[in-house]
């Protein structure tokens, strides 16, 4: 479980840092589509790290890091 926990953190990890360089190089662009395309990669980007961090959380809860409970 905690394997395949970690590689779906780094995977995500990837296609956020992916989606972010686009929504960067998409700032240089100036043709008419470019501020629809930015709120997408936008959108995008904040799925992503909602997955990045519920992954964190459950890799936290299944490596012992985090304990639920008193």
């Amino acid at each position: 479980m905690q394997s395949f926990l970690m590689i779906a953190f780094y995977v995500a990890m990837v296609v956020l840092l992916i989606i972010l360089g686009l929504g960067v190089a998409n700032l240089a662009r100036t043709d008419g589509k470019q501020a629809s395309r930015s709120n997408k990669l936008m959108r995008m980007r904040v799925i992503v790290q909602a997955i990045v961090i519920v992954l964190l959380v459950a890799l936290g809860l299944a490596m012992g890091a985090i304990k639920i409970g008193f």
